[in-house]
């Protein structure tokens, strides 16, 4: 029921997602980042206590692939569980079960992985890495053109309905969380959503760590 790509940005640091889906409100469910950490995606069937449970592993040390293996390892009903996780060096693991709905597939590359379930065909998390690497600019820009050539590469079998974009960078809390929980057109408003936030995105850590700096806030009575 969803397709999507985590990444890391070399230059940065930054960890980020994108995600698409069916369901309502997946990256409520399906979206994990940690700043200097990683990223994790938990899809499919979803638990969404896997995604905290894989960023903790990589918080004590663990690469990508020991986190994944610590946290699929014995664990009850993980053949039905499509796991992804970026570690800090940039290093991807992927865990798609046999219980993986649909038609599925999964793709690494540099500094990014994708997963997909239920897709129009296998080879979507494929271009969304090839677009992924090829992209230019921002991190949040190249999630939303890998998500984008994800959907037009066929997406899942099914119209989707929700989508979301996740980034992390130095504070405890993300610098972009974009989410279109339930439209027609949830990509294309998630990209109108993110050409609107990304050039007040500074702002709004600037008016959390030292709001005497900050800009206007450009509403009413604000002077």
């Amino acid at each position: 029921m969803t397709f999507s790509l985590i990444a890391r940005c070399a230059k940065t640091g930054q960890f980020g997602m994108v995600i698409s889906s069916s369901s309502p409100a997946v990256a409520a469910r399906c979206s994990h980042v940690r700043a200097g950490v990683g990223a994790a995606a938990s899809q499919n069937v979803t638990d969404p206590a896997l995604g905290p449970l894989l960023l903790d592993q990589l918080a004590v040390g663990k690469s990508a692939v020991e986190a994944l293996a610590t946290v699929t390892a014995g664990r009850a009903h993980i053949d039905y569980r499509q796991l992804l996780v970026i570690d800090a060096t940039g290093h991807v693991a992927v865990h798609s079960g046999e219980q993986v709905l649909g038609k599925w597939g999964e793709a690494t590359g540099l500094d990014c992985a994708a997963g997909g379930n239920l897709l129009a065909d296998a080879s979507v998390p494929k271009a969304m890495v090839k677009n992924f690497e090829l992209a230019t600019g921002h991190l949040g820009d190249r999630l939303m053109s890998a998500l984008l050539a994800g959907l037009a590469a066929g997406g899942e079998a099914g119209p989707v309905h929700s989508a979301g974009l996740k980034i992390s960078d130095q504070l405890d809390w993300p610098l972009v969380d974009l989410r279109i929980d339930w439209s027609e057109r949830p990509i294309e408003a998630l990209a109108e959503a993110w050409k609107i936030y990304r050039p007040q995105m500074g702002a709004y850590v600037q008016r959390a760590t030292d709001p005497t700096q900050a800009p206007s806030y450009g509403v009413p009575g604000d002077e």
